[in-house]
């Protein structure tokens, strides 16, 4: 198998001061990481996570660990960080199959034959409700704990990681993101713009962020 084209970019969003995302472009692993706590310590986090998944090797199971490891070790030693913690989703890339490590609401997808497939769980309050029945996809967009996360790196000791592989097929598209972008832009407006700007992919993100900040942009992303 061969990896074509990759590109990405992170902005702060329209609301917010800072920015706690973080992402990894290192073939053949690529990651992103969205932060939570307070003060400064989601930017610690995500750079954290980050960094673990940079140093750490293709396999996506021991380095997410790796990851969960360091950010929970950093906030019992530094007590303004104390709390933090940050979703990962990583992809490596390897022979014949992609992998995929997960915890959190960030998102990995599958673009293939025209259609844009979610392969990620969202580890979240109204992704809960929403896989039992209780909540369906428009009342979860607008309810008011939309953003609680259920499954998250660096709160415990161990975090339980979903692990799964993809058997790409030529013309595959992967996307990985924070929900700073799925909360702003519906997944049929994804689908649309990749459509585009396949061809294009440092101008298929830079169009994503775009899209992201016209629908409000209220955060990173």
């Amino acid at each position: 198998m061969t990896l074509a084209r990759f590109a990405g970019a992170t902005d702060p969003g329209r609301r917010r001061r800072r920015n706690e995302d973080s992402y990894v472009i290192d073939p053949p692993v690529f990651a992103v990481a969205d932060g939570m706590g307070g003060a400064q310590a989601g930017e610690v986090a995500s750079k954290l996570a980050a960094g673990a998944v940079k140093e750490h090797g293709a396999d996506v199971e021991s380095l997410v660990q790796e990851a969960n490891r360091r950010v929970h070790q950093r906030s019992l030693e530094d007590p303004n960080t104390s709390g933090m913690g940050t979703t990962l989703t990583v992809a490596a890339v390897e022979d014949s199959v992609v992998s995929i490590g997960h915890v959190g609401d960030s998102r990995a997808y599958l673009v293939r034959d025209g259609n844009l497939e979610q392969l990620t769980e969202d580890h979240s309050l109204v992704g809960e409700l929403m896989r039992t029945g209780k909540l369906s996809a428009e009342e979860a967009g607008s309810h008011p704990q939309r953003s609680m996360i259920t499954r998250a790196l660096g709160t415990d000791p161990n975090v339980d990681v979903d692990i799964f592989s993809v058997e790409p097929r030529i013309g595959d598209l992967f996307l990985l993101c924070s929900d700073g972008l799925t909360s702003m832009v519906d997944d049929r407006e994804i689908l649309r713009l990749v459509g585009e700007k396949r061809g294009d992919l440092q101008g298929l993100v830079k169009v994503l962020i775009k899209a992201a900040n016209k629908g409000g942009g209220e955060d990173n992303i």
